[in-house]
């Protein structure tokens, strides 16, 4: 089955930032506003739980993708797995790992996938997939990167602070 592993340093953040920011689906659509990504059921705003389902629309390739994912593993702030539930891909997991390192927190994402239509689908994985969703995930952790930088990580607006203003995570 094919995979993307990327490893990622954000600098001068908590492993607890980092995890909550990759939790929101507010975070998640301004991330891949490219694809025009939005969220149109389950959890629509805010920072997802364990069990928590969200319902994305997206363009990729031209085509508009709906997709439902759930989170089906949750270890703050060390780990979170979400998985789809309906949607384009015969499968995908997508494993979130968040570790404290010096200076900041190692993010690394690991996604499993395959597509529909066999061996159609796996000569679409290995010459097309691989390398696209490669470049998706490294975009949106470059924008969490940048968006993490913004603030201190402990200050008052760092994510899970901004999520506790709006009412989305308890105290």
């Amino acid at each position: 089955m094919p995979h993307v592993r990327l490893e990622t340093l954000i600098p001068r953040a908590s492993a607890a930032d980092c995890f909550a920011l990759s939790l929101s689906v507010d975070a998640h659509a301004a991330s891949m506003s490219r694809s025009g990504e939005r969220a149109v059921a389950g959890v629509t705003a805010g920072e997802m739980r364990l069990g928590d389902t969200v319902t994305w629309l997206a363009r990729h390739f031209g085509v508009r993708f709906r997709m439902t994912s759930a989170i089906t593993a949750y270890d703050a702030p060390h780990r979170f797995v979400d998985e789809q539930v309906a949607g384009p891909f015969a499968r995908w997991q997508h494993e979130h790992l968040f570790t404290a390192v010096d200076g900041g927190t190692l993010m690394v994402d690991v996604a499993e996938f395959s597509s529909p239509l066999g061996v159609v689908g796996r000569i679409v994985d290995r010459l097309v997939l691989e390398r696209y969703l490669t470049h998706l995930l490294r975009r949106r952790n470059e924008w969490l990167a940048a968006r993490l930088g913004q603030s201190p990580p402990s200050g008052p607006e760092s994510p899970r602070a901004a999520n506790r203003r709006r009412g989305t995570v308890a105290p």
